[in-house]
């Protein structure tokens, strides 16, 4: 199994992370056998080195560098926020055309992965700009108290990068992303897997912007959507609209 390439020169590769796929090997899954750093390892044929993670059910850009003298200087510009993340997400509800929340995030540890971690963090703080792309209001009652059910399709850029960041502000705001078995809503997880054959977290990190770390150009990184994105975006009628809005975000 290959992964798919989006960009590669001779200090950078950039994939297409698929959904399910864990960047690299961890505790968390012991009889895991695919690992997205390994499997772009294989396709370029050099060591590569990981410059940040997507959540295991998260699709999108992902970027590895060629060298760790590379990977540093990329690290330091994620670490002072020079570098621009979009994602798209698919959430419970109308959400507002656009909006800021800024709302800190308690430490929430992994048994095995944090098992030696400062259990006793304070807050961070974590901020999360949104802006609404195209909406639908379907015949379903999925919910007992509603006849209809809603759904947003919204652009999320995180101006922080604190742990599950945009699962726990969407679910903050009430505004659950569908697929979220952690933060999410069971009843629309369930709906989705019956009525669409759904079965990934409809989170997609579908751009990167930042400066080359070796020429300094502009780079501008993005990633297409997959089967499962397509087919629910052409059931909605949202491919033109979300498109070129996204465009502006």
């Amino acid at each position: 199994m290959s992964v798919e390439i989006i960009y590669e020169d001779e200090h950078l590769v950039a994939i297409n992370k698929e959904a399910g796929l864990l960047v690299h090997r961890s505790w968390l899954d012991k009889g895991e056998t695919r690992f997205a750093m390994q499997l772009t390892r294989d396709a370029v044929g050099c060591h590569v080195f990981p410059i940040h993670r997507l959540d295991r059910p998260t699709s999108g850009v992902l970027l590895f560098a060629k060298s760790a003298e590379v990977a540093r200087s990329l690290t330091d510009a994620f670490t002072a926020h020079q570098v621009d993340k979009q994602y798209l997400a698919l959430v419970r509800g109308f959400m507002p055309e656009q909006g800021t929340l800024d709302y800190a995030l308690s430490f929430q540890p992994d048994a095995i992965a944090d098992k030696f971690a400062d259990k006793d963090k304070p807050p961070q703080a974590a901020i999360t700009h949104w802006q609404s792309l195209a909406n639908i209001e379907l015949p379903f009652a999925v919910s007992k108290k509603h006849a209809t059910s809603r759904y947003s399709l919204v652009s999320l850029v995180p101006e922080t990068g604190r742990k599950h960041q945009l699962r726990r502000h969407m679910a903050h705001l009430f505004h659950p992303i569908v697929g979220d078995t952690s933060h999410g809503d069971g009843r629309h997880n369930r709906f989705f897997r019956e009525q669409y054959d759904s079965h990934r977290m409809m989170l997609h990190a579908n751009q990167l912007s930042l400066s080359h770390p070796v020429t300094q150009a502009p780079l501008q990184l993005n990633a297409p959507l997959d089967a499962d994105w397509q087919r629910i975006m052409a059931e909605f009628n949202w491919s033109l609209v979300a498109a070129r809005k996204a465009q502006y975000c």
